[in-house]
């Protein structure tokens, strides 16, 4: 990958010829250094060495003045190797040669970064979240209006923040730092929008003649509404003119007017500003996004206590999914039910932050153990049934799909492959055939027929959907 030769040539200095004694390699090494080609080539390996870091962590697209200036100094580093006089040297040309693969190197992976089909596809969703914020929020505000946040509006947001949650980086730092930017972007204005949703379910603001210090109050919160509007147009790119340093200073002096009011002595008043103080405060927190995901790491999510938590959870899974199924073969039942119901209740209480790929993270390990005790439910079920003599007959049709789906469930629990694969494809259809069995099983007005029925139909497509989420090769 080109990550791994990029982070390998950092601080490695042209050898410059064949291996030999101790001596001979100094005596060499002294005169390639005295070389003027070699010590250009050496000057251009530190101009490389400073340009490496900046090209392996660009998220940006190849319109950018940033993308621009790196492929410019690349571009001139390229020349300036191929003007290098090597006078016919197989050292000084084995020297210049790795050289350019360097420079060519980087320019590569600059261009693979700027152009890569999931880089396209952030860019493509955080242009849909801008067309929604403007049309539902920044238009009617620049009209002198107020916005009026929908359901649809919020509901589309959290749309795109979970497509954004799909899409694959392959682990390239520029393509995860491209998508933690636009989801904490996105996530910041849904909190936002949906802090406006709540407020326009609130009681009307106090009357102005309960207390002097009302009227002044009742101005900031207009101004208020206006800053929540620029804010939503500042983290979405809408914003020309304004910046988040400048709406940063207007929220805090305004906090400095109301903490200035005078409103001892009644308790209304006093929680009227406190409501206000705190909608700022909300506000505020989301000022330092303006340079979120460039100079931090905390788009790498592998570092994260609580993905670390979750994966954790996930190993001691995979380990009891392991003892389960071993168990199953040899005609046994191994019962670690409490086990995973504790880790359910550890992953309940995961720290998700309100990141979407956490909460994502967690939700998918979530089903990792549910996937399990329904398994062992299933199992348990079937060794303890013992149906009655007059057992109706669709009724036993429904029991011996059912023992079908189990020993598929099995089969699905191990899996470890591709959708491409025979073994996926296989599996899809033999529970698929599962669910055409139910269909035709006719309950003929017993209610206890219809009912297993149901629950067989839902397990069918759980395990469907289980199956489904193992092969879709999520990341975080």
């Amino acid at each position: 990958m080109a990550v791994r030769w990029l982070c390998s040539l950092f601080g490695k200095p042209f050898d410059g010829g064949k291996r030999m004694d101790h001596g001979s390699q100094q005596q060499q090494q002294q005169q390639q250094q005295q070389h003027p080609a070699m010590m250009r080539l050496y000057e251009v390996q530190r101009e490389v060495q400073s340009l490496g870091p900046q090209v392996c962590t660009f998220s940006g697209l190849k319109n950018e003045r940033e993308y621009r200036r790196l492929e410019r100094e690349l571009t001139r580093l390229l020349l300036e190797v191929d003007q290098v006089d090597t006078e016919g040297r197989a050292d000084l040309q084995g020297a210049r040669k790795r050289a350019a693969q360097e420079v060519e190197g980087l320019l590569r992976y600059l261009e693979e970064n700027a152009t890569h089909p999931s880089r396209l596809a952030i860019e493509e969703l955080s242009r849909e979240a801008q067309r929604l914020v403007e049309q539902g929020v920044v238009e009617p505000q620049r009209a002198g209006g107020t916005a009026e946040i929908s359901d649809e509006l919020v509901d589309a947001v959290q749309e795109l923040i979970l497509k954004l949650t799909q899409v694959k980086t392959g682990g390239r730092v520029p393509l995860r730092k491209a998508r933690y930017r636009a989801l904490t972007r996105l996530c910041a204005v849904q909190d936002v929008i949906e802090g406006r949703t709540r407020q326009q379910t609130l009681p009307l603001p106090l009357s102005e003649d309960t207390h002097a210090a009302v009227q002044k109050i009742n101005q900031i919160m207009v101004q208020v509404s206006g800053a929540r509007s620029q804010l939503v147009a500042l983290l979405m790119g809408l914003s020309g003119r304004d910046s988040c340093a400048h709406l940063s200073r207007v929220l805090t002096e305004l906090l400095v007017e109301l903490d200035a009011l005078d409103v001892s002595g009644n308790a209304a008043v006093r929680n009227y500003r406190k409501q206000v103080v705190e909608e700022i405060n909300g506000l505020l927190k989301h000022l330092d996004l303006e340079g979120e995901g460039d100079d931090t790491r905390r788009y790498d999510l592998a570092q994260n206590d609580s993905i670390r938590q979750i994966e954790a959870v996930r190993g001691r899974v995979c380990q009891l999914r392991g003892e389960v199924l071993r168990h199953c073969g040899v005609g046994d039942l191994f019962r670690p039910k409490p086990e995973l119901q504790s880790l359910l209740t550890h992953l309940d209480q995961v720290d998700t932050a309100r990141n979407p790929c956490i909460r994502e993270a967690r939700r998918r390990a979530v089903l990792e153990v549910q996937a399990v005790i329904t398994f062992l439910d299933l199992r348990e079920a079937l060794i303890c049934r013992q149906p009655c003599q007059n057992e109706p007959q669709q009724h036993r049709a429904v029991w011996m799909v059912l023992g079908s789906l189990s020993d598929l469930q099995a089969q699905v629990l191990c899996f470890e492959g591709k959708r491409a694969d025979k073994n996926y494809i296989l599996l899809e259809e033999l529970l698929t055939k599962q669910l055409l069995a139910l269909d035709a099983v006719d309950p003929q007005g017993d209610e206890m027929t219809k009912v297993a029925r149901k629950q067989a139909v839902k397990f069918a497509q759980n395990i469907l959907s289980y199956l489904d989420m193992k092969t879709d090769e999520w990341e975080y």
